[in-house]
């Protein structure tokens, strides 16, 4: 077996249900001025707006805007005159991605034409409570919807395409161009989604080669990743040509990694103008795990496992859900699916013709216990800690069919994403104490990034042989690393472009430049019920307080038996007058003590943010089922 391979991490997944806190101030709502950014002064005064939309921005810092990032997510700042974009100018702007891992969107813009690639999301961070989603802004863009000629996906990964149900309808509701893959995964969301235009969906394949508007022509070639029909752009437009590689690896010991490489020299020999290169994991030597390697390594281990194998990975990676089906049906292993997005997936998959297995392979959860344990493999999302995801649901002993046995193997066929290590450590903590074997990506090599690292990376600029390299995907410092990569190829740091979210560049036959302008890309946030900043699920709350009121319990539970101390003390406003509801109390401080005990029961150590959701979940259901209202609920856990 060759040397381990150092890899990245996907994307950070995790989603932050819990409502936000009573009182918590968010960043200025799309179109109202906010504070300034740090650092301003003299020398360095507030940007100035640019364009007659107002959209554009003058852009006074040149320099990486590192120490403000944080600022700089939400910030809002207050716009001016100026003048507009030049004609007959080709410009590159990024909307989201290249300051963080996910929220994937740029675009392209010549004259009266727009063309849009990739529209995906953000998982919320702590500094987002209550929130679902990060999306692209894409205020500048619905200014000029009647502009846009296409949006290209590129894959099936929320990250660059899960954003189009938010922005769909305010974005004119563009062509939309992708795989068949692509196509159904949308179609699936969409359908889940109310009050959505139906979308207007060309399908594309591999090699294909689209007119899009008079001065944009789209030419698509395959690239190797974690889901099938996974797509480049070479996008033709008057400046030259533009490869967007999206997300990608070499997989050397896939056919169809040779026929990318002979399609990449095919478009050297065009002339590559610039190489818009995926950065995730552009920090790291060597090459990419082959996933046949991960393959071989995941059936030994099923082989040697004598109970009930668990294993958890990303739902999103269907060639690695298509390999573990695989083999537990060669080994005779029953698969159960825990997870519903999982579930959409492997449908979709099937369906497609990229998963085959025999009819009786996969079963109901229901049925587990009618089989031997060396006979189930339960495939299991959840991977990064999420909480009420599935597998955190069996390693707390909440899941109604699957509980930990002696002897059952715990696999993780995926890396920690950073900022889900505590989460996946308590899931590891969890299964080790109930007496599962718990392996990892760092016991063995079962799990293979998607995205190539620096050797490859260096690879494939030299192949493709551009004139300027723009690193996308990524932190500044995974995409900064990039002049490391290119340095042993030749390529000089004067011909890489380091750009951040909003920057606009221009493109013309022999340069690329960094302009003094700038688009709005602060974070756009989706908190279930609409779309905006912090502020308006602030809003939300006050409107939730004005008509339903809050309703607080507060409940002490012993920190070594879990059980709860006394009767639970509920305080209400604007909800109830506690004084004619003695029936209603009666039951609520009930419920409260049945749910705090449920959770508790054998978690050993508490997770009181578990205890707090299942509370809040549960005495949320139960009020509205008797009262018919929906009053904020705030469970308060004291730990004695």
């Amino acid at each position: 077996m060759p040397p381990r391979q150092e890899h990245h991490q996907r994307p950070r997944i995790r989603t932050l249900n819990d409502p936000p806190r009573l009182g918590e101030a968010g960043p200025p709502r799309l179109g109202e001025a906010g504070p300034p950014s740090r650092g301003h002064s003299d020398r360095h005064p507030p940007r100035r707006s640019f364009g007659e939309t107002g959209a554009f921005r003058q852009n006074t810092h040149q320099a990486p805007r590192h120490s403000a990032a944080s600022d700089r997510k939400f910030r809002k700042e207050a716009r001016g005159h100026a003048k507009a974009l030049k004609r007959d100018t080709l410009y590159y702007v990024p909307l989201g991605g290249l300051e963080e891992v996910g929220r994937n969107c740029s675009f392209f813009e010549y004259n009266d034409e727009i063309v849009i690639i990739d529209m995906g999301i953000q998982f919320p961070e702590e500094e987002t409570p209550g929130v679902d989603w990060i999306i692209p802004n894409t205020s500048y863009l619905e200014k000029k919807k009647k502009n846009i000629r296409a949006l290209l996906i590129t894959h099936g990964h929320y990250d660059h395409f899960g954003a189009i149900p938010y922005v769909l309808e305010r974005l004119g509701n563009p062509p939309i161009y992708g795989t068949r893959l692509i196509r159904e995964i949308i179609k699936k969301r969409l359908s889940e989604m109310p009050n959505v235009p139906k979308m207007r969906f060309i399908e594309i394949k591999s090699r294909d080669k689209v007119k899009l508007s008079e001065n944009f022509t789209a030419e698509f070639f395959g690239v190797s990743h974690t889901v099938p029909d996974t797509t480049g752009v070479a996008l033709h437009t008057p400046a030259g040509i533009m490869v967007h590689f999206a997300d990608f690896r070499l997989d050397y010991d896939q056919e169809d990694t040779v026929q990318n490489l002979q399609e990449f020299e095919r478009l050297s020999n065009l002339g590559v103008h610039t190489l818009f290169l995926d950065s995730t994991n552009a920090d790291f030597s060597g090459h990419s795990v082959s996933e046949r390697i991960v393959e071989a390594n995941l059936e030994a281990s099923f082989r040697e496992a004598k109970g009930r194998i668990i294993l958890s990975t990303f739902s999103s990676m269907i060639t690695r859900m298509a390999e573990i089906v695989k083999i537990a049906e060669k080994l005779g292993r029953k698969v159960v699916i825990n997870g519903r997005s999982m579930k959409d997936n492997l449908e979709i998959a099937r369906n497609l013709g990229y998963i085959k297995y025999k009819p009786g392979t996969l079963i109901q959860v229901e049925e587990i216990n009618k089989y031997k344990d060396d006979k189930i493999l339960i495939l299991s999302t959840g991977a990064q800690g999420q909480e009420n995801s599935g597998l955190m649901r069996i390693a707390n002993s909440e899941h109604k069919h699957i509980h930990i046995k002696l002897g059952d193997t715990v696999m993780f066929s995926s890396s920690v994403i950073p900022g889900n290590e505590r989460g996946v450590q308590t899931l590891k903590d969890n299964f080790t104490r109930q007496g599962a074997i718990v392996i990892t990506n760092n016991d063995l090599d079962i799990h293979s990034s998607g995205h190539a690292p620096g050797d490859d990376l260096a690879m494939v600029a030299k192949i493709c042989k551009p004139k300027f390299i723009i690193p996308i995907h990524g932190f500044y410092f995974k995409r900064a690393a990039n002049i490391q990569n290119m340095k042993q190829i030749g390529i000089g740091k004067e011909r890489i472009v380091l750009m951040d979210n909003g920057q606009v560049a221009e493109l013309g036959k022999n340069s690329v430049a960094i302009t003094d302008k700038t688009v709005d890309a602060f974070y756009v946030m989706v908190d279930g019920l609409g779309i905006g900043d912090v502020q308006e699920v602030v809003l939300r709350d006050r409107r939730m307080l004005s008509q339903d009121g809050i309703f607080v319990v507060i409940a002490a539970v012993d920190s070594k038996t879990g059980q709860v101390k006394g009767s639970p003390d509920i305080i209400s406003r604007g909800f109830i007058y506690l004084k004619e509801s003695h029936e209603l109390l009666a039951h609520t401080r009930h419920l409260v003590k049945r749910v705090v005990e449920e959770s508790t029961n054998k978690m050993h150590p508490i997770n009181y943010t578990h205890v707090r959701d299942n509370v809040r979940e549960r005495l949320g259901s139960f009020l509205f089922q008797k009262t018919n209202r929906r009053p904020m609920v705030l469970p308060v856990i004291i730990e004695v």
